[in-house]
């Protein structure tokens, strides 16, 4: 048995009518809306750690389950933080295996793209890395830092997986995720991992504790991307049922 999601009609229409004419929308208000129409009602544990500003980052599990929709993954994170969550999105599906993958993932990375504009989001190039979009995950890197620079204690979204894994259970991420991560403490940002699962037919989502990420300077740069990545997913993997945490079980 699973929560029973819906999206508001008129939070749909009012997304499709402000993607068509590029209107700024604020995606924590969509969310509050979303969430407050979970049957349960969303579950929050350890909500002392929820944090109240920036800077900070924060790093989730990217939750999968045939028929579960991924944006609420971030609609149950964005709905109890008090101010605006940046977030790091795809920029476009890749439908593997599908006839109809090409033309899917020209109109996704059109659609997303724009929704991305919306919301203020910055959208990145799918996973796993493809050598023909190295310029653009540098400049999807560029806008993050950017923005990172120019708010005022800003707190930014993002799923290190970066799509979604078999049975929903933790895997390492890409390379360049430990290192762009590391950029980000470099700024001054602190880390905060957040577990997101379904269990006894709830929504659940579990906020951790806050920490500084940091590796030994003496490493390689492929070395501390690793050790970096390993850092941020054994912390959300803490918050997570023994059956998701995948490879970082131990």
């Amino acid at each position: 048995m699973y929560p029973r999601y819906s999206l508001p009609s008129d939070v749909i229409a009012g997304l499709v009518c402000d993607t068509i004419l590029l209107r700024h929308r604020i995606f924590r208000d969509d969310a509050w809306i979303a969430v407050s129409r979970l049957d349960p009602l969303l579950k929050i544990l350890d909500q002392e750690n929820i944090p109240q500003t920036g800077p900070c980052v924060i790093t989730v599990n990217h939750y999968y389950r045939p028929d579960f929709f991924a944006p609420w993954m971030a609609f149950g994170i964005s709905s109890v933080i008090p101010v605006n969550v940046h977030w790091i999105m795809t920029g476009e599906l890749t439908y593997p295996g599908k006839w109809y993958a090409p033309l899917g993932m020209a109109i996704s990375h059109f659609v997303l793209h724009r929704i991305g504009r919306v919301y203020d989001f910055t959208p990145m190039p799918p996973m796993p890395p493809r050598p023909r979009d190295v310029e653009a995950r540098a400049a999807s890197v560029r806008a993050v830092l950017d923005y990172v620079m120019h708010m005022k204690n800003p707190i930014i979204g993002l799923a290190p997986e970066g799509g979604d894994q078999v049975g929903g259970r933790l895997t390492m991420p890409a390379s360049g995720v430990g290192r762009f991560a590391l950029l980000l403490a470099a700024q001054y940002l602190s880390f905060v991992p957040v577990g997101i699962y379904e269990s006894d037919g709830e929504f659940c989502i579990n906020f951790g504790e806050v920490y500084n990420l940091s590796v030994p300077h003496h490493l390689s740069p492929d070395e501390k991307d690793k050790q970096a990545a390993q850092i941020i997913m054994k912390n959300i993997a803490r918050l997570l049922p023994i059956h998701l945490r995948g490879e970082f079980s131990n």
